[in-house]
């Protein structure tokens, strides 16, 4: 007589061997991944990782030509020589150069981005690399492009009764408080301009009084600068001493002497001084009304509800204790709102797949069976994203297709 012989599964046996191992080990993972979901980051636009690195020089006053030849030639001889660069190319314009650095692959953005910086350095610390007009040399600015840092993730607008620049001050009080939240990458403000000071010449007075342009610039540069005036040793404590000259107010500039041979003339004598506005750079409406706008970009792999959230707890308490009652502001162009949208379509989704799975699998398997199946899915899923949320992401989607694809 044959004896039968009894298979085993050993994962199987040992689970019902250790049921109370198992129930804290399925609590675990039900709780962590549970955390995971609540706690991963939320964002419209995908976080895309490549290895480009952009150098960005501003060149004022020099045609593409002389841009090509004295800036973006020089950095392009220099950065050539890094090892692990797939391709090189720029872009020169008026005024602007732009060189895109393309890395390979299997080198990081922050490796990468380091090695380009060294050698832009090496480039600034060359003799013979372009000045400014104020003896400055050219900065040429190193990054990496992050579509999810570029893009803002909410605009807010200021309007009432008030001047531009009040407007202006009341958005500067917005900017530091958002900025102080750890989502928050950069604030920049929109549709209103800081002032400066315009110099306009008469050039009838200037060949009257013998003054050429040179000479107008020249004074003016040697009176609006602060410089060190060394230290003093009072009661043995070393102080140090700053002779400030800066101009800040158009009486100021108004008083500066451009010439003194045959007489003094001071520049009030031969040119209009202005204080006004920038030329404009960017412009705000809402309802075709100009407004000043806050832009608000957030960090990398950030959540962007909680992002949200804590913005508009800001301009709630701002506008009890800081900002006056008759200020209107407006949050507009709040990608939360689709993000929110969004998660609870795929929550939605999975939890409507998931009855219906059980429901039809009570037909076939009997209830007690469809309730196992029911809730091996939600654990599988939380499991997934203490591992890896993508695939906790991915598996909510194929819950929904296969469910689909069932009826």
């Amino acid at each position: 007589m044959e004896q039968k012989v009894k298979k085993y599964f050993g994962i199987s046996t040992w689970a019902i061997n250790n049921k109370m191992t198992v129930f804290v080990i399925m609590v675990i993972l039900f709780v962590g991944g549970l955390m995971s979901y609540i706690n991963m980051p939320r964002e419209v636009f995908p976080e895309i990782v490549e290895s480009k690195i952009y150098i960005s020089t501003v060149y004022p006053g020099n045609s593409a030509e002389d841009v090509e030849k004295l800036v973006s030639k020089e950095l392009e001889d220099e950065i050539k020589n890094i090892s692990g660069i797939d391709k090189i190319t720029s872009n020169s314009l008026q005024d602007y150069s732009m060189v895109v650095v393309q890395f390979e692959e299997d080198i990081t953005p922050a490796e990468a981005k380091l090695k380009v910086q060294d050698k832009v350095d090496l480039v600034k610390g060359k003799t013979d690399w372009p000045t400014l007009d104020g003896g400055a040399k050219l900065d040429p600015k190193v990054f990496e492009l992050n579509i999810s840092e570029t893009v803002p993730i909410m605009n807010i607008n200021l309007t009432g009764d008030y001047t531009a620049q009040q407007l202006k001050g009341y958005a500067e009080i917005l900017e530091d408080k958002i900025e102080g939240l750890s989502e928050i990458k950069e604030v920049d403000i929109l549709g209103v301009q800081d002032k400066e000071m315009e110099v306009a010449v008469d050039l009838y007075k200037m060949t009257a009084a013998n003054v050429s342009i040179g000479k107008v610039i020249q004074s003016i540069q040697n009176e609006n600068v602060t410089i060190s005036g060394g230290n003093v040793i009072n009661n043995d404590v070393r102080r140090n001493i700053r002779v400030i000259g800066e101009i800040k107010s158009p009486e100021e500039l108004e008083n500066i002497i451009v010439k003194k041979d045959g007489g003094a003339v001071y520049l009030r004598d031969i040119a209009t001084v202005n204080y006004r506005p920038k030329d404009a750079t960017t412009y705000a409406r809402e309802y075709a009304k100009p407004v000043v706008m806050l832009a608000v970009k957030k960090k990398s792999g950030k959540n962007m509800i909680a992002a949200s959230e804590g913005i508009q707890k800001i301009l709630e308490k701002a506008k009890e204790t800081e900002l006056p009652d008759d200020l209107n502001i407006t949050v507009v162009n709040d990608q939360s709102t689709k993000v929110k949208s969004q998660v609870a379509e795929l929550e939605n989704s999975i939890i409507f797949g998931i009855l219906l799975v059980v429901g039809v699998l009570m037909f076939f398997l009997g209830f007690r069976n469809a309730m196992f199946v029911g809730i091996a899915i939600p654990l599988s899923m939380l499991m997934s994203f203490l591992i890896l949320p993508s695939i906790g992401v991915g598996i909510g989607l194929s819950v929904t297709l296969n469910t689909m694809v069932l009826f």
